[in-house]
């Protein structure tokens, strides 16, 4: 299948899905579990902030996007280094094309009173570094600001 850099459909920023399955359905970002969608060819075509990294930041004006990699699945805390692998590889390509990347997180939704996924819209990446995070190991960190068209 190939790439889709942009909005897909009719969807718009502010709506919300239920479950990563429905993400996957509606094309917004393909894969169920992983949170980067793209290769190091291509770039990323979007990413979800799940609340599992606890170096994310997610700002007005601004995303802090921790990369890929090095986390306990079980315990969900980093305890390895990260690796400049495909998915990392993916968000550095996307700030060298300057192709637009879609943005989900999950937020507690006060009218289902239940975590949903929502899509917050479309950003650029424009920085990375590797730093070390709060649990003292390396990893990848992407900033992203809102995409003006």
């Amino acid at each position: 299948m190939p790439s889709i850099f942009g909005h897909v459909g009719s969807y718009l920023p502010g709506d919300t899905f239920r479950s990563r399955l429905e993400l996957r359905l509606s094309g917004l970002h393909r894969p169920v579990r992983a949170g980067i969608a793209g290769s190091q060819h291509t770039g990323a075509e979007s990413i979800v902030m799940s609340q599992v990294y606890e170096d994310d930041v997610f700002a007005e004006d601004e995303i802090i996007y921790t990369g890929q990699g090095g986390r306990d699945l079980k315990t969900g805390h980093q305890t390895t280094d990260q690796t400049l692998n495909d998915r990392n590889l993916a968000l550095m390509k996307s700030q060298e094309t300057g192709q637009p990347v879609r943005v989900i997180r999950k937020v507690y939704d006060e009218e289902r009173a239940e975590q949903v996924f929502r899509y917050e819209g479309l950003y650029r990446v424009v920085g990375h570094a590797y730093e070390l995070g709060k649990s003292g190991f390396g990893v990848w960190k992407f900033r992203l600001h809102p995409a003006r068209n």
